[in-house]
């Protein structure tokens, strides 16, 4: 074998194991089924020389899963090439019904040959780490209205009924301290649904406090900064949209960014009928949904308020500007949506499509901290 023929080298990833199996290039032979190897850096070390005494120019790929991007992180600082594939975008055969680690591996191995396999974002560690801790924010939020939900159910069923706002406010907590229940156990219950509510409280306001000390000295928050100057985007919006997808500008277009968070409508065409059904739904769902709720503001006249002057003050003028008139434009758009008998679901749906597209421009006009 040549040594400038590359090898192309598709590893099923596991806890314990890896599953390994390559092809070389220029060939239409069959992949070669290697085995198995241990998860451990003197494993790979072990299989990369192995490999390397066949060629020296190595192409690794493997889907994108549990274990993360470790195994990639390795390998590239190694200066080889390696791919994290989408696990939903690898070509199925409708009819093959089976599936065991060495499949996998000669698959990823074949299809990495053909060049049918699509890689993956991979972000650098900080951009991991703020990830992860927007991540740990959003779980705390969505425990503590569990928590919430289940003492307001269980209070319903007692027939105790707030008749105020139940938000947790100075009201509805002295109004708590004063609920008895009918027995002993059901009070037990009601005490222990109270403090399940206090310490997810105290857990969210102790990841956002560390959110608030930890983000300004992220590379990408000037970015962070620049999208507040959209209207609804605020702090957790634009941190979260940031976190999520990374660098905005990687995107050739704002119409790719739309379709990689899924709010591009589904197609079913052929030959002359062309119809359009909801959004797709792709892509990331935690930026999907900031999106959707920051475009809700659009629903109201086009406003610079107080909130949003202090937001822009430190912001460029061409950021400034580029903010109104992204709020004109959508503020007019959900009217006249809204006019043509639209539901208003579909609208603002259609205005956060238009809102990731302005986020994609200040991120342009704007460069993230070197």
């Amino acid at each position: 074998m040549a040594k400038s023929t590359p090898l192309f080298v598709g590893l099923d990833v596991h806890k314990d194991s890896i599953a390994v199996a390559h092809a070389t290039g220029g060939r239409s032979e069959a992949p070669v089924f290697v085995g198995a190897i241990g998860t451990r850096q003197a494993d790979l070390d072990k299989l990369i020389r192995r490999l390397q005494g066949k060629t020296s120019a190595l192409r690794f790929a493997y889907e994108a899963g549990p274990s993360g991007y470790g195994l990639y992180r390795y390998l590239t600082g190694k200066g080889l090439a390696c791919d994290v594939v989408a696990p939903s975008l690898i070509p199925r055969r409708p009819g093959d019904k089976v599936k065991t680690d060495r499949r996998d591996a000669v698959e990823l191995a074949r299809l990495l040959r053909s060049g049918d396999l699509t890689a993956v974002y991979v972000p650098t560690v900080d951009d991991e780490a703020i990830r992860d801790l927007c991540r740990a924010r959003d779980a705390a939020r969505v425990t503590l209205k569990d928590a919430k939900l289940r003492l307001k159910a269980f209070l319903l069923r007692l027939g105790l009924h707030y008749v105020g706002r139940a938000d947790w406010n100075a009201a509805h907590k002295r109004y708590l301290a004063k609920v008895v229940c009918p027995t002993p156990a059901q009070q037990i219950v009601f005490q222990e649904g109270v403090r399940a509510v206090d310490e997810q409280v105290d857990r969210l306001q102790r990841i956002e406090a560390e959110l608030q000390d930890l983000a300004p000295r992220w590379h990408r928050y000037p970015v962070v900064e620049a999208l507040q100057a959209l209207r609804g985007v605020q702090w957790v919006v634009a941190l979260t949209v940031v976190a999520e997808l990374g660098d905005l500008t990687r995107f050739d277009n704002p119409r790719q960014l739309a379709a990689f968070v899924g709010l591009v409508p589904s197609e079913y065409s052929s030959g002359s009928a062309r119809r359009q059904g909801g959004i797709t739904k792709a892509g990331n769902g935690r930026a999907r949904r900031v999106l959707v709720e920051a475009a809700w503001a659009y629903r109201y006249p086009a406003k610079v308020s107080l909130h949003i002057q202090q937001r822009i003050d430190r912001l460029p003028k061409s950021l400034q500007d580029l903010g109104w008139k992204a709020q004109v434009r959508l503020c007019k758009r959900y009217r006249r949506l809204v006019a043509r008998g639209k539901h208003p679901n579909v609208v603002v749906t259609a205005i956060a499509r238009e809102l990731i597209a302005f986020m994609w421009a200040i991120a342009r006009a704007m460069p993230t901290r070197a």
